[in-house]
């Protein structure tokens, strides 16, 4: 196929995954009626919730999700594939932490791929925010690609943007789209959220399609928006500013033959080595 029509649901997710999962299976049907071949959500699309008692109470393994499964009923009814950006999932890992994990659902409603986020977003900010990702969640460790009718596709979540390497062990697989669902904050998505995805795209000769949660939450957070559509010149097809709601972008596959040709970086490759000499 040459063409790939992408709709990006820009969420703010709330604290009842119920209410999320309905918001998202409205999405799906939307998605469909306008010619859309795969919609994508944002990171933690089922839950977004800091109140770890909280959400303890109301999050599931991952046989037992709601939205996952409801998710992957609708898929299968309305044909259309879906990227859920990642799901809060608990009882997943034997050292007692969750998983912060991506789906990717074809238009039967199987699952074709898993992903856990790898990097762990364990900062304090000027702003007086501090996050400890790593104290609730378990990192991944795998780096995964899949195969779909528009090409490989490789994973990442939120914070896994600022390590190039995950990308770059992406592409050697093959990979012409990359996939960024998050949750960003506002000031570190001012910053940086529109340099670092373009510079993933531009390094990287793919496409890149970032999904966001935006506005104020349940929860009391704020996150920054922006769902980005990126080509593999980095320019932006999509960006959805700072309102909730459904945003749509085509995209030319052929766009990664031709970057790729005028700047052959991926060609050009070489191991790096380990050591470092210090002159």
């Amino acid at each position: 196929m040459t063409s790939f029509r992408a709709a990006l649901f820009q969420m703010t997710s709330g604290i009842d995954p119920a209410a999320n999962a309905a918001a998202i299976l409205d999405k799906v049907r939307a998605a469909k009626a306008a010619g859309a071949d795969m919609l994508f959500t944002p990171e933690m699309a089922g839950c977004l919730d800091r109140d770890r008692k909280r959400a303890a109470a109301t999050l599931r393994s991952e046989a037992d999700d709601i939205v996952l499964r409801q998710v992957r009923e609708a898929a299968a009814r309305e044909g259309l594939w879906v990227h859920i950006g990642s799901l809060p999932l608990k009882d997943e890992r034997t050292d007692g932490r969750w998983a912060n994990r991506s789906f990717l659902i074809d238009d039967t409603g199987a699952i074709r791929a898993r992903y856990d986020k790898i990097h762990l977003f364990d900062v304090d900010l000027a702003t007086g925010e501090s996050w400890r990702e790593s104290s609730v969640y378990g990192p991944g460790e795998q780096v995964v690609a899949a195969d779909t009718p528009w090409g490989r596709m490789g994973f990442s979540i939120c914070y896994d943007m600022r390590f190039p390497d995950l990308y770059r062990a992406l592409t050697n697989e093959g990979a012409t789209i990359l996939l960024a669902p998050a949750a960003f904050t506002v000031p570190t998505g001012q910053a940086h959220w529109h340099v670092l995805l373009r510079a993933r795209a531009i390094e990287a000769g793919c496409f890149v399609i970032a999904t966001a949660q935006v506005g104020t939450h349940e929860d009391g957070r704020t996150t920054y928006g922006h769902s980005l559509v990126v080509d593999p010149w980095g320019e932006l097809l999509l960006d959805m500013g700072e309102e909730a709601g459904l945003g749509f972008a085509d995209l030319d596959l052929a766009r990664v033959g031709d970057v790729r040709g005028r700047v052959p970086a991926i060609a050009n490759r070489r191991p790096i080595p380990q050591q470092v000499t210090l002159a």
